[in-house]
């Protein structure tokens, strides 16, 4: 507990903002968790698209943001698992005007059930839910760009897998 406090201390401002933001993300993600998945659909994106694959000129934020919401999701009362950090990770990247994709992925383990999954893609890298990503097939995207807040330069592509 002691070396905890330590490294927070350490923490710049900045840095504990970010950390308090994550947290109130990760609070408001287990909300919407609890949700119909109906009704929460349509705010992380839109459906069954996903942003380029570049790599992106924010990347130091980017990362900045995926190690608040992974570190924070471990120091939360309430279960933080893939989808609260993708939500998380989702609404903290589109605050500063950063393109992701949301994804969700389902796969049965060796007994015959069936898990679920999702991670977060900003450009070329991975936010949250990379460890396990590759054991999942997709079954959806939610992407949220430029365009998807009304701008015109960016492109955004239609999912050609399904």
């Amino acid at each position: 507990m002691i070396r905890k406090l330590k490294k927070w201390i350490k923490l710049d401002f900045k840095q504990k903002c970010l950390m308090l933001e994550a947290f109130i993300f990760l609070a408001r993600g287990r909300y919407l968790k609890l949700l119909p998945f109906k009704k929460v659909a349509p705010t992380l994106g839109e459906e069954s698209v996903e942003t380029p694959v570049i790599t992106s000129k924010d990347e130091k934020v980017i990362k900045a943001v995926s190690y608040a919401v992974q570190t924070m999701s471990r120091y939360t009362a309430w279960e933080s698992a893939c989808m609260v950090q993708a939500i998380a990770a989702t609404r903290m990247l589109n605050r500063r005007n950063i393109e992701i994709t949301l994804y969700l992925g389902i796969a049965r383990d060796q007994h015959g059930e069936m898990h679920a999954h999702a991670w977060v893609r900003s450009g070329s890298l991975y936010v949250t839910g990379v460890e396990n990503k590759d054991n999942f097939t997709i079954v959806n995207t939610f992407a949220r760009g430029k365009r998807n807040r009304g701008g015109k330069d960016e492109e955004v592509s239609r999912n050609q897998n399904r």
